[in-house]
């Protein structure tokens, strides 16, 4: 992909450090703090970000419960989805992410520095450990990130199918739901450009428990899903 060589070429002289240190936090996560893990992996995505010449345009920061232990669902485009949630928040989270990826370098220790959770959709019974531990430390304050659609959308701003299971974590952490609006994302890491690229975030307001308790999944999940596609179908064109 042109735009990362661009994003490594443009930080050429911070590279070997910034590698190194990451790899060390990665390795050593229950040394440091996880502020401290934070701060490096804000560090290193904006400077990505910088060298990719990504703009990044955000609105509903102020939608972000008060206190911790809430989870995000955003709608997923592509790999860059949560390089740009994580620019734009000063809270920690950790992800919720397919055990694909768990072998991707970058990716693989950026998340071990959030204290990501990786989960085998092949397996029922490592899935759900994973939903009830995401749980536990959910109501512990800790934020997390999932993406309801299981995987990338492959046509740009259109959502596919939200799953329901995903929403299990929330339900028995009864923590708010945060939905997240992705548009553009995709233009980052999928297309074959190193041009200037805008890409947008919206933070919707959070959907508290007393509003969801009583809903199936199912129900849970077109609700969140209805929502992200009507703030996309505003902003799409510039609306």
């Amino acid at each position: 992909m042109k735009r990362i060589l661009w994003m490594v070429l443009s930080n050429i002289l911070f590279v070997p450090y910034g590698w190194i240190k990451l790899c060390w936090y990665a390795a050593h996560a229950d040394r440091y703090t996880r502020d401290q893990r934070w701060k490096l992996v804000k560090y290193i995505d904006r400077k990505a970000i910088k060298g990719g010449r990504i703009r990044i345009q955000v609105t509903g920061l102020e939608n972000l419960p008060r206190e911790d232990g809430f989870i995000f669902y955003p709608n997923h485009q592509g790999l860059f989805d949560v390089l740009s949630i994580i620019d734009i928040c000063d809270r920690p989270f950790s992800v919720v992410a397919k055990k694909e990826l768990e072998g991707i370098q970058f990716l693989k220790q950026i998340f071990a520095c959030m204290g990501s959770l990786f989960m085998d959709r092949d397996d029922v019974r490592q899935s759900m450990q994973v939903i009830m531990e995401v749980a536990k430390k959910v109501k512990e304050g800790q934020n997390f990130l999932i993406f309801a659609e299981g995987t990338r959308s492959r046509n740009k701003n259109a959502l596919l199918e939200f799953k329901a299971g995903s929403f299990k974590c929330a339900t028995k952490s009864r923590c708010p739901i945060v939905p997240v609006a992705l548009l553009d994302t995709y233009k980052v890491m999928d297309t074959n450009s190193i041009k200037p690229v805008d890409v947008q975030v919206h933070i919707l307001p959070p959907i508290y428990y007393e509003e969801y308790g009583s809903m199936k999944t199912t129900e849970i999940a077109q609700m969140v899903h209805d929502r992200i596609e009507e703030k996309i179908k505003e902003n799409e064109y510039g609306a």
